[in-house]
């Protein structure tokens, strides 16, 4: 209802439409993107962006930062020599690792190439990113760095081929197009050098580009392909989520750095411009609202706040931007500092477990007038939020910040291990502890919170209804029991590793992927799975591209030598792909 109070009927309306693609990641549909059973046509509209006039150019353009770049503080810790025992379990891992992609990969080659996905259970496809062969992009960079150097080389005359100026959807996700295939183009040709990758990743530069052209430089996130590369006048969207319109810093800084062309640049800097202004004038100053009106340029109306769905990779960007200009541009570290600060006062809670274990997690906000409410929410997407604190400690030379993404990580790895198959759900509640540094278990208090969001009227009995719910001891409710192949607890796991190089973290990462690989395999490849409080979880014909770019590279990277994309030396942008940090002449 506050939806409506502040943006009306429709703009409610687009928001909450917004909220559930977002936050449920493009939900299984067994019809969504399918074109297997209907004739394929050919796009009726073909674009050549570059040629496409600007209707509102900009007078005076920002530039990138100049200047050396900055050292940055070492993150990676400093690793021994590998025992020829360790070096030989985790080769035997990364193998493991390493067959898993490749099947997955040569059944998308076979089965639904040059298309978005493969439907892993039925061998279909889906084409919910544009059709612009969002795996086989996406999985470039990990082909590379897993040395499948061969299969890289063969699949660049496809990518050549790839149309950019023409799609089957009449809109276009500017955030995805931009983490998935700008992202999966730009890390693909810093790592190989090829031409072609940065060819096609100024095409994708170009189309998106258009995506700003409104009347105050604001983008469209759900973009009008079509009616935009016909001339139509375009306006900036009044309900947006913050962290599809503050997630396109890293590739469009990048694009700038590497072709010269400054206009991307600008016109990522005109919303950190605004992010900046407004960060301290928001209903939770630090952060910034679920909601954002950038029509207006207003990001401080709405009531909702989280560093996990829908804002998550707003926040996650801010350091690693930071670190991509070369620390030449101070506002990035300036508003993830107040920004994290203002994430540890108001969203993180120590969960109450049988074990007592002190961890963190991080819920969701209401701030209403002078009180901000907390409802102990667990995402598994906000499992990226362990790695976020501990990178920007180690940059900021923060250590309260490194420990505090050591306890957001311990409790994704807890989730995992809690579960009946060792997968955390996609969205679950757990028992908020009245004390960070002090908890005990009550196992009456765990059971009265579990009836009081639980539906009383088909079971009172306590234990019955845990049973009935099929929930771990902890777990308070499960909201969403899908696991789609999702990334972030590992990409957690896998910084934790480098920073500490405790080999605890690789050890949890092999009970994640054996338990993942199992419950998830088909013949094909991988499957999201509906279930996974199930004792054998029914699977969803759904694989999407962030399985082969980011959950199985992390994997990878975790059982490698150290210098394997080291953390020193790139930054990984949220769909996993790794850009080179810049250095200093002297060090690099």
């Amino acid at each position: 209802m506050a939806l409506l109070r502040r943006y009306g009927f429709y703009a409610a309306l687009a928001a909450i439409f917004l909220y559930m693609l977002y936050s449920l990641s493009f939900p299984y549909d067994p019809t969504y993107g399918d074109h297997n059973d209907r004739p394929q046509t050919k796009p009726a509209k073909q674009f050549n962006w570059e040629f496409v006039k600007i209707k509102h150019p900009v007078e005076s353009m920002v530039h990138l930062p100049t200047g050396e770049p900055k050292s940055l503080p070492r993150i990676q810790h400093k690793f021994e020599e590998e025992e020829a025992n360790a070096k030989n379990i985790r080769d035997h891992r990364r193998q493991d690792v390493k067959n898993a992609f490749l099947k997955s990969w040569k059944s998308y080659r076979s089965k639904a190439w040059m298309h978005d996905e493969l439907k892993p259970v039925s061998g279909g496809y889906k084409d919910p990113f544009g059709g612009w062969a969002a795996s086989l992009i996406d999985a470039l960079d990990t082909l590379w760095i897993m040395g499948f150097k061969e299969e890289f080389a063969s699949a660049l005359d496809d990518v050549r081929k790839i149309n950019f100026g023409a799609s089957p959807l009449d809109k276009v996700n500017v955030f995805e197009t931009n983490i998935r295939h700008l992202g999966g183009l730009l890390s693909a040709y810093e790592l190989s050098g090829e031409k072609v990758l940065l060819t096609k990743a100024k095409e994708v530069g170009e189309m998106l580009y258009r995506a700003f052209d409104t009347p105050n430089h604001m983008p469209i996130l759900r973009w009008k392909f079509n009616d935009a590369g016909s001339g139509k006048a375009q306006v900036a969207d009044e309900a947006v989520l913050l962290a599809e319109i503050g997630s396109l810093s890293m590739e469009f800084s990048r694009l700038s750095q590497i072709t010269g062309d400054i206009k991307y640049y600008d016109a990522i800097q005109r919303i950190t411009n605004v992010l900046d202004s407004q960060q301290d004038k928001t209903k939770l100053p630090g952060m910034w609202p679920i909601v954002v009106n950038a029509r207006k340029k207003d990001f401080t109306e709405d009531t909702a706040f989280t560093i996990a769905s829908m804002a998550d990779s707003t926040y996650e960007y801010l350091s690693k931007t930071y670190a991509l200009l070369g620390g030449l541009e101070p506002v990035y570290k300036k508003m993830h500092e107040k920004a994290m600060e203002t994430a540890i006062k108001h969203t993180l809670f120590r969960p109450m477990t049988p074990e007592n274990t002190d961890m963190l997690m991080s819920g969701f906000v209401r701030a209403e007038g002078s009180t901000a409410t907390l409802n102990p929410e667990m995402q598994h997407l906000v499992c990226y939020a362990g790695g976020m604190f501990a990178l920007g400690g180690k940059m900021f030379e923060n250590e309260k910040h490194v420990t505090i993404g050591r306890k957001l990580a311990d409790a994704c790895v807890w989730a995992y291990k809690s579960s009946r198959v060792g997968i955390m759900p996609e969205i679950s509640h757990l028992y908020k502890c009245p004390s960070v540094t002090n908890c005990t278990w009550d196992e009456k208090a765990w059971e009265d919170e579990v009836n009081n969001r639980a539906d009383l009227s088909k079971e009172k009995d306590p234990q019955q209804n845990i049973a009935n719910l099929r929930l771990p001891q902890g777990f308070t409710s499960i909201d969403d029991r899908r696991y789609i192949l999702r990334p972030e607890a590992i990409e957690s796991v896998f910084i934790l590793y480098r920073i500490t190089g405790e080999q605890s973290w690789q050890a949890a990462a092999w009970d994640m992927f054996t338990a993942i690989n199992q419950a998830t395999q088909t013949d094909l490849g991988n499957a999201a799975l509906l279930d996974v409080s199930a004792e054998n979880p029914p699977k969803m014909d759904s694989q999407e591209s962030f399985w082969m770019a980011e959950t199985l590279k992390y994997f990878y990277l975790v059982f490698s030598e150290p210098d394997v994309i080291s953390l020193d030396d790139y930054v990984f942008n949220t769909e996993a792909h790794p850009f080179k940090i810049p250095k200093p002449k002297s060090t690099s």
